[in-house]
């Protein structure tokens, strides 16, 4: 807290404390012991309900955690970061939050956002078939290496964008909800821009490189925060740490979930030209923060700093 900023908190209520004392001994001083019925009424009329007062003032981040305890940053070039109170909206932390950044496979949040609707307006179910075209067969890894010619269901596909961040698959889909991946590309742009996403473009389902995709921190955000409330029973996806596919298990990227408590999600992504990406939400104690971090230098810088961050703004967050 700035000096002068609390005139009638912390520091006020505190000043009430100290001058009700000096009239207490006043009154003592005048009228001697028979005085003291009279301060014992005065005490408990007038200091005792001060002190609550004041206590009450004091917040919890006056008290535990000073404003001027240091923030979490990073040397890289491409930093951008956020820190959203997912309970009411408030920000918390910024960095560069607005400046154009590149999202990687955070792009896999939108295409699962958007499969994430057909299921719940009933247009796909867990179990059914998204065909793998040759296209989407072709594309580079990650992936699990589909044939042209296959397909896989609706739940498998899910867990493979999640935690995988499988490239085949994303395209797989993208073409399955939109005809063809640059179509569904545009349903996305159109679908950031009703949740309030104002400076994303999507070119493609998998956020593999193309000069035209561009996100922000802020935007990550915004959608991080849209794919919980809109789909609470779809979320728990994002906080698997893997899947079993055709024999073997498919181990996960976001090692965050097991380095902070309350870690529910959400999704790593990397390119050469982004960074390291990270998209996380925690859940403790009644207090929900969704943080963004982009352009990282190393996965392992990216994690810890997205682990300081939260740390660092959970005391800030309200409770629900």
């Amino acid at each position: 807290m700035r000096p002068g900023e609390n005139k009638g908190g912390c520091a006020a209520s505190m000043s009430s404390i100290a001058f009700v004392g000096s009239s207490a001994g006043n009154i003592w001083h005048r009228g001697g012991a028979k005085a003291t019925d009279r301060l014992c009424r005065f005490l408990r009329s007038g200091l005792v309900m001060l002190v609550a007062a004041g206590l009450a003032a004091c917040s919890t981040s006056e008290v535990l955690r000073p404003s001027s305890a240091p923030v979490p940053t990073s040397t890289s070039s491409k930093y951008a970061a956020i820190v959203i109170d997912a309970n009411s909206g408030r920000t918390l932390h910024a960095v560069d939050a607005d400046a154009p950044r590149i999202p990687a496979s955070l792009t896999k949040m939108m295409t699962l956002y958007m499969l994430f609707e057909a299921m719940q307006q009933g247009r796909v179910t867990p179990s059914t078939q998204i065909p793998v075209s040759a296209y989407a067969a072709s594309r580079p890894p990650t992936k699990l290496y589909f044939k042209a010619g296959q397909s896989v269901d609706a739940d498998t596909a899910i867990r493979a964008l999640a935690t995988k961040s499988a490239n085949d698959v994303a395209t797989a889909v993208a073409e399955y909800l939109g005809g063809s991946e640059d179509r569904f590309a545009g349903m996305m742009t159109a679908k950031a821009r009703q949740l309030g996403m104002n400076h994303t473009v999507f070119r493609n389902a998998s956020g593999l490189p193309d000069g035209e995709q561009r996100t922000t921190a802020r935007d990550m955000a915004i959608l991080g925060i849209a794919l919980r409330q809109h789909f609470p029973s779809m979320y728990g996806y994002f906080g698997q740490r893997g899947f079993a596919f055709r024999g073997r298990t498919i181990k996960g990227h976001n090692k965050v979930l097991d380095m902070v408590a309350g870690a529910d999600g959400i999704k790593t992504g990397y390119t050469r030209a982004s960074g390291f990406n990270l998209a996380t939400s925690v859940s403790r104690d009644g207090k929900r923060l969704v943080a963004v971090v982009m352009g990282e230098k190393t996965a392992r810088d990216r994690d810890a700093l997205m682990a300081q961050l939260v740390e660092r703004f959970l005391p800030e967050a309200s409770r629900r």
